[in-house]
């Protein structure tokens, strides 16, 4: 992939990356569920995610996306993350990460710009996936009653990537 460069800067950049998007995300108005959960474990999570970008755009298969995010979901309803919320953290989230590239591409030639065109392209196609899957496990967690009370989280719970808040 020509755009590993930038999916390399990306990771490079995670805890900077995860700063930003925790202070994002607990300054709006539209995310304010989010304060419930300690500010350390969301950067955590998405400083994971950052420094695993290119595994997830990559390596991950369509059944280990569907999982984890269905999982994140699920864990959000759990929380107590209106699903409204957990949406527009979703969105806050990709438009923080295409900033930091928009500040930091470089392409200066026509592979390059191939390049970077190709990585948003999969950023586009993972977003919608986290979206798709993650409302999917929180639907399921409603349809169950879990809203708002907790559930047993698997050893790698705090491991899970950012990006489906």
């Amino acid at each position: 992939m020509v755009g590993m460069n930038l999916v390399h800067l990306i990771e490079s950049h995670s805890e900077e990356l995860a700063n930003g998007l925790v202070e994002r995300l607990l300054a709006s108005e539209r995310t304010s569920d989010f304060r419930n959960i300690p500010p350390d474990k969301l950067r955590l999570a998405a400083a994971e995610l950052y420094r695993n970008l290119g595994e997830w755009l990559l390596q991950k298969t369509e059944a280990e996306t569907a999982e984890r995010f269905r999982f994140v979901g699920a864990l959000r309803a759990a929380e107590g993350i209106r699903l409204h919320q957990f949406v527009w953290a979703l969105t806050i989230s990709r438009n923080h990460l295409w900033r930091f590239l928009q500040r930091h591409g470089f392409a200066d030639t026509i592979v390059q710009l191939y390049g970077e065109l190709e990585l948003i392209q999969m950023l586009n196609q993972f977003f919608d996936r986290v979206v798709y899957y993650g409302a999917e496990g929180y639907e399921q967690a409603i349809a169950e009653g879990r809203f708002g009370k907790s559930v047993p989280q698997p050893a790698e719970a705090e491991r899970l990537p950012f990006l489906a808040v």
